[in-house]
């Protein structure tokens, strides 16, 4: 992997987990030294979170981390509701046997999760949603929703410590795996839209 994509991966860990706050200066010297990548790495990785929303540059100011706020949450998910919806009903009829034997690994590795863990079952269920994408079968699609999926764990991380049990809200994974099986579109779509909205409403109502 390139330093370029390292520091990539790192800088983005730091800004969804909010270890990089929203709104905060991005002190380009501090990441080099930290992270220990040269300031041509840095500077590419930087410039790629700018493109993806992360990351705002202010042209004689420097650079930030993006914002979030409540508003994002409703655009994001007005978004994410419709094209994950389309991305379940495309996967129903081209998903693979490999890639279901991945899905139902990740709902075996869901029961040794305890509803305490709440980031392992956030960990569940972002792989469980990168399936989905790569099911579809979509580059373009699986591109923008990867993005927003990462707009939207930023969201969860703000509002972790009040969003309480979300373990029924990663179990419903099952079902829109049991729809895929069967390749039944109709309803994997309105499972996994569902899904999405349920969630919206979690994190809207601590925020």
């Amino acid at each position: 992997m390139r330093l370029s994509e390292q520091a990539y991966h790192l800088i983005k860990e730091k800004i969804v987990t909010l270890e990089l706050p929203p709104s905060s200066v991005i002190d380009e010297q501090a990441l080099t030294e930290e992270l220990g990548f040269g300031r041509t790495p840095i500077r590419e990785a930087l410039s790629r979170l700018a493109n993806e929303d992360l990351v705002r540059i202010v042209p004689r100011r420097g650079m930030f981390v993006a914002d979030i706020s409540a508003t994002d949450l409703q655009k994001i998910f007005e978004v994410r509701i419709l094209l994950e919806g389309l991305c379940a009903r495309l996967a129903a009829q081209r998903v693979t046997e490999d890639q279901m034997a991945e899905m139902e690994a990740a709902l075996q590795d869901l029961e040794q999760v305890s509803s305490e863990n709440v980031e392992a079952l956030m960990v569940i269920d972002e792989r469980c949603h990168k399936l989905l994408y790569q099911a579809a079968d979509n580059e373009f699609l699986a591109s923008i929703l990867n993005r927003l999926y990462t707009l939207s764990l930023r969201l969860w991380h703000l509002a972790l410590n009040r969003l309480g049990d979300v373990r029924e809200a990663i179990e419903q994974h099952r079902g829109i795996t049991e729809a895929l099986k069967a390749g039944d579109g109709t309803r994997a779509e309105a499972l996994t839209q569902q899904h999405i909205a349920e969630f919206q409403q979690k994190i809207k109502a601590v925020l």
